[in-house]
């Protein structure tokens, strides 16, 4: 069926791109145009007014955004677009750039005006195309009733924006401005409508969470807001993504140790275990260091899950470093690992650095990274058959099968559990036998 535009006022379709804090600032834009009497579709063919939230992180995130961008502009041509309206990171980066290339696009919105493009839509906020003020202008969310969650039983549960750091392959400093934490009684009131909405498990997200409060006046803490966090969840769960190795206190891992339903998973991502590599990275840290925190972590919580993520093809990276971040990852066998391979750009510190790894080296110690992780990850799963754990139950892909995770498998980024069984409540806690190990998934029944 053709819809005419005069048929379909206010509505909107958007895509998100990026990472989970990317999807949180869309769950927000999308609470604000429902606010304002505008109609969500997940249909672009029916949507006035379109609007992609991009990644601008690495090369293959850049061209994911610009293939979705000129994939969408069609729907302009078809008549019933009316406005494309190209948002966050891609245009962050790219600025003057990405105006001149891309025609096909009405208006780019930078990170820091995300609270402007329902205006933008609307008509009521002026610009010439483009609004990019700095990202550190922008004013940490206090309130977050409008917020539209697309990933129940779970969600993300932003607690800071921006960060402080430097390392030399990152450019999100650039993009997100520095690290501005929210105050505790904020997170803890979108913690309450997340769970009156039926939110089971709060992943806590921040471009470095165990960094979090240390630029508030006063000072706050990751463990302080654990600490109240965990009283107000109750039964449901709570999990934090994205550690850093050097900001993560001792007093994070007692907290979670005290807390039942604090989810025992440390998401850390190391980068690297070669002190060289680590030091051209802007990472200031070595491998004892390492050893030290994972150890004091099992030692605490010996059933921790420990998950990271590693470089490969770091400008200089060496046969013999690469030895020594593939003999470092046999040693701690994390449960969960994802690998990326470094993306270079003239606009990185680490651009300007010598020996750049050839892709094709870069993509071979990638593999070979991952084929160990392979036999690890078995190996660590294999220990959990017979044994029982509570399961999110989140979807059912056909009768008699259902798909949850435990509280070692974090949304998106880890393996799954699957479950066959006649009758189970989406969105609920099932305890769940585990009755085999695949190389990333679990496969259980109930009890």
């Amino acid at each position: 069926m053709k819809f005419k535009v005069s048929e379909m006022p206010k509505t909107i379709y958007i895509e998100t791109l990026g990472c989970a804090r990317n999807q949180v600032d869309s769950e927000m834009i999308m609470g604000q145009f429902k606010e304002a009497g505008w109609v969500l579709t997940d249909n672009p063919d029916q949507a006035e007014t379109i609007v992609i939230n991009t990644c601008g992180f690495i090369e293959d995130a850049i061209n994911q955004s610009i293939d979705t961008i000129l994939e969408l502009a069609r729907f302009k041509q078809k008549g019933v677009c009316r406005r494309l309206i190209v948002a966050g990171c891609l245009p962050e980066r790219f600025r003057d750039e990405i105006i001149k290339t891309m025609p096909e696009a009405d208006f780019f919105v930078g990170t820091g005006a995300f609270d402007k493009i329902l205006g933008i839509a609307q008509g009521s906020v002026k610009t010439d195309g483009c609004l990019l003020p700095k990202p550190e202008l922008a004013a940490v969310k206090t309130n977050s009733s409008e917020r539209i969650i697309s990933s129940a039983p779970s969600a993300y549960l932003k607690i800071a924006e921006g960060c402080n750091r430097h390392c030399s392959y990152c450019i999100i400093p650039q993009l997100r401005g520095v690290q501005r934490s929210r105050y505790i009684k904020d997170i803890l009131a979108e913690a309450r409508i997340l769970i009156k909405n039926g939110v089971k498990e709060i992943n806590l997200v921040a471009q470095d969470t165990t960094d979090y409060g240390a630029d508030l006046n006063p000072p706050a803490s990751l463990n302080a807001l654990l600490d109240v966090l965990a009283p107000l969840v109750g039964e449901n769960r709570i999990r934090i993504l994205y550690g850093h190795p050097d900001s993560i206190d001792p007093a994070v891992i007692k907290t979670v140790a005290a807390h039942t339903n604090i989810c025992s998973y440390f998401d850390i991502p190391v980068q690297h275990a070669s002190p060289s590599v680590l030091k051209r990275m802007g990472r200031y840290y070595d491998t004892e260091t390492l050893f030290n925190l994972f150890d004091t972590i099992r030692t605490h919580i010996p059933d921790a899950a420990l998950r990271t993520t590693i470089m490969v093809g770091f400008p200089g990276e060496t046969d013999d470093e690469f030895e020594e971040l593939l003999s470092f990852i046999k040693k701690i066998r994390f449960d969960h690992l994802g690998v990326f391979l470094y993306s270079d750009a003239d606009d990185l510190p680490s651009h300007r650095l010598s020996d750049h790894v050839p892709k094709k080296l870069a993509k071979s110690r990638h593999d070979h990274l991952m084929d160990a992780q392979r036999t690890i990850s078995e190996k660590n799963n294999a220990q959990y058959i017979d044994k029982v754990f509570p399961v999110l139950i989140e979807t059912s892909p056909e009768d008699h099968l259902y798909i949850g995770r435990t509280a070692f498998q974090a949304p998106e980024v880890d393996g799954i559990t699957y479950i066959r069984s006649a009758n189970l409540e989406i969105g609920s806690f099932a305890d769940i036998k585990i009755t085999d190990a695949l190389e990333y998934d679990l496969v259980g029944e109930i009890t």
